[in-house]
């Protein structure tokens, strides 16, 4: 990018999506949108409404800062510092997972499932998206939220404060921080991908998320095996387990549930994409 030119938005825009075209980054003329309002203080409107307006010299080094990461790849919203998330927005850093739309899924029907819940349990929280937006939907709710890392659970804590709700964070590996403490709903996004696949990976996924929050063992489903059956110990009677999977893990977690005979016949739902995104079931009476 030369030095001495003078840069509009609507030129530098041009110049970026180009040229990260051909550091294979998709949707680039968006992703330079969003960079450079994050590096001018704009919204998009904003950006629209100055596209003649030339850029200063600290919008133009910080832009170029941000375009240098994008460009080997770290994830925009590493870059930015946030994403949202069911209308909220979340920080995020590597320490976590970063918060998929299709996660989405996983609330929607934790929400429907269970409408009346008054104890609700994310296990592995990560950036506590998940026990963030349960617990708009279920105010007068009991929320708690583990997760094994404890700078993980120090981001959910900073984005349940962001957001304005009450949540209990623990540290802790699944069941272990609980004794015979039980719940209405337990909800929980474990790793699914198979060890192997991982390298597989776009180098923002493999590279930007945490190892542990991928990696599910030789098949995907080492965390299921456990989680399933000592969930049904930590849930009421009528209580729902809900559960976000990977591509074609759904009969292989069904027939989890269906192998602990704790639960109820499960249930699946699909994402916007139409995958099943989750399998859900609860506890027998």
């Amino acid at each position: 990018m030369p030095e001495k030119e003078i840069w509009t938005p609507l030129k530098i825009l041009a110049w970026t999506k180009d040229y990260l075209i051909t550091k294979g980054v998709e949707n680039a003329r968006l992703e330079a949108e969003w960079m450079l309002c994050a590096a001018t203080g704009l919204d998009r409107i904003g950006l629209y409404l100055n596209f003649d307006k030339p850029l200063n010299e600290t919008e133009l080094n910080t832009f170029r800062g941000m375009i240098a990461r994008r460009a080997k790849r770290e994830p925009l919203q590493h870059i930015l510092g946030t994403q949202e998330f069911c209308g909220m927005e979340f920080e995020v850093s590597p320490a976590v997972l970063i918060p998929r739309h299709d996660t989405e899924t996983l609330v929607y029907e934790a929400a429907t499932r269970m409408p009346q819940a008054t104890s609700i349990l994310d296990i592995g929280t990560g950036s506590g998206c998940i026990a963030v937006a349960l617990a708009k939907q279920f105010p007068n709710a009991a929320v708690t939220a583990t997760d094994i890392s404890p700078t993980a659970l120090e981001i959910a804590i900073r984005n349940a404060a962001r957001n304005s709700v009450k949540i209990e964070f623990i540290q802790g590996s699944l069941f272990e921080p609980f004794d015979t403490q039980t719940f209405d709903l337990i909800v929980s996004n474990p790793p699914y991908i198979p060890t192997a696949d991982i390298e597989t990976l776009e180098p923002e996924v493999r590279h930007g998320d945490p190892f542990n929050a991928l990696d599910g063992g030789d098949d995907g489903l080492h965390i299921y095996r456990q989680l399933i059956p000592e969930a049904a110990m930590h849930l009421n009677t009528g209580g729902w387990l809900v559960v976000e999977i990977g591509a074609g893990q759904a009969a292989d977690v069904t027939d989890i549930f269906r192998k602990s005979a704790c639960y109820n016949e499960p249930v699946t739902a699909n994402d916007p994409g139409g995958m099943v995104r989750v399998v859900a079931a609860s506890r027998k009476g």
